[in-house]
């Protein structure tokens, strides 16, 4: 057998691999269960031409090498810890100005929800044409904004807010960007990243919902910005938390709030989304995928076993959903995605997923046409179409609206250099508007 037809087999193996972990482990979902099953052996199958060139020891000692060697969400800051309502432990960290390296972290391999990580590589020389010029870039932003909001107490706080699946390691690049020149807060959504498990979901008392989460952001706030200004920067779901909070406490947002970024977002409708999936298939995932992702998370172990047994075929998925044009994506990016994506729980997973049907915060949008505003989404997003940023542009009709070509869901790491152009020239804007309300004010 030649090389060639070794690989093909390999891959042929792998899809019936899949096909079986994920049907055993979705078998209380009947239909549904088999549903997943097609759909991991067809996307296994798809990774076959990169199985016929490169074997699996060489890949599984590639992802170690991007793991160990990449720098992406090792920036750590000041630790702190607000209380959700229902008890739920949420965890943020502070960068505050002037301090361009935040406390080193021990990695204790505790991993997810544990207080570890990986220790802070912040300092670690950037190598190659391409990097550098990205860093002077970064540079230049940073003097801009240093000398755009002047003194630092009139500055304001920004925070942000990730997305689904992910952590605030996700905002990699603009934490680096901003930096030592401008305070930021960057919290864990409950369940994820260093965020404990929401006890509610535990216990069964309550399940998750946006509304939730825009109350988790305003206790995160309340313990981490008690005063001053602030920016809002949400992602994907983080985006769906900053709405929610400005429809339950439109008071405070108009008093602190003074400026927002919403990025690969929606305000709704997102049971319409097709996800790059045939028409006809459309309803039908929309109709499975709660009772599936219900009856995996029952079988936890299972799927993880299979998630980890079938690597590559994750990989592949998470490449395709995450950005516009993954063959243009640096190697080491596109692994920390998958490393964000795999750190979350198939049971968390299958917790959040419902809250997106019911989400429409289209109202409460209202509550940021006073200050500058942001709208940034990839025209190539699969996730949350670019059409439902432009949505949101028809609600904030001052908002600056652009639409990425060729990016993806995760824009802000596939075009990190072209968001933080766009977020510091936000932060300028806000930082005048705060300026101009405290003089008027005074």
């Amino acid at each position: 057998m030649t090389e060639g037809q070794e690989a093909a087999a390999q891959a042929v193996e792998t899809a019936v691999e899949a096909a079986g972990n994920w049907a055993r482990a979705g078998r209380h979902a009947g239909v549904a269960g088999a549903a997943i099953g097609v759909v991991a052996a067809g996307a296994a199958a798809g990774v076959a031409i990169e199985r016929m060139t490169v074997g699996r020891g060489m890949r599984r000692r590639a992802r170690l090498a991007l793991d160990a060697a990449g720098p992406y969400g090792t920036l750590r800051g000041t630790p702190g810890a607000a209380i959700a309502e229902d008890g739920t432990e949420l965890y943020y960290e502070v960068d505050e100005p002037g301090v361009e390296t935040g406390r080193p972290e021990k990695d204790d391999g505790k991993g997810r929800n544990g207080k570890g990580g990986k220790a802070d590589r912040s300092a670690k020389p950037v190598r190659g044409k391409e990097a550098r010029a990205a860093q002077e870039a970064q540079g230049g932003l940073r003097k801009r904004l240093s000398a755009a909001l002047g003194r630092r107490g009139t500055a304001p706080t920004v925070v942000f807010s990730h997305g689904y699946c992910l952590s605030q390691d996700s905002w990699h690049f603009q934490r680096s960007a901003l930096r030592g020149v401008v305070r930021t807060v960057h919290w864990d959504q409950r369940s994820h990243g260093r965020s404990s498990r929401g006890h509610g979901q535990i216990d069964g008392t309550e399940p998750v919902t946006i509304d939730l989460l825009g109350r988790d952001l305003k206790a995160v706030l309340d313990a981490a910005v008690p005063e001053g200004p602030i920016v809002l920067v949400g992602h994907s779901m983080g985006g769906m938390t900053v709405m929610a909070l400005a429809d339950q406490f439109p008071e405070y947002v108009a008093e602190r709030v003074v400026g927002v970024a919403l990025i690969g977002t929606s305000a709704g409708r997102l049971s319409e989304v097709g996800f790059g999936l045939p028409s006809m298939g459309v309803k039908a995932f929309h109709w499975l995928a709660p009772g599936v992702l219900r009856a995996l998370g029952w079988q936890r172990e299972i799927v993880e076993r299979g998630r980890r047994a079938t690597a590559d075929l994750f990989a592949g998925l998470i490449k395709r959903y995450s950005f516009g044009t993954p063959e243009k994506v640096d190697p080491g990016i596109a692994r920390f995605g998958e490393r964000l994506i795999e750190a979350t729980p198939i049971d968390v997973v299958a917790e959040f997923f419902p809250a997106f049907a019911v989400h429409d915060k289209t109202e409460a949008l209202v509550a940021y046409d006073a200050v500058p505003a942001l709208v940034l989404a990839g025209e190539s997003d699969l996730i949350t179409p670019a059409d439902h940023s432009q949505a949101i542009a028809e609600v904030l009709p001052d908002a600056e609206l652009v639409c990425v070509p060729g990016a993806g869901h995760l824009v802000m790491l596939e075009r990190p250099e072209l968001v933080n152009e766009h977020l510091v020239s936000l932060v300028e804007r806000a930082g005048a508007a705060a300026r101009s309300s405290r003089h008027a004010r005074a």
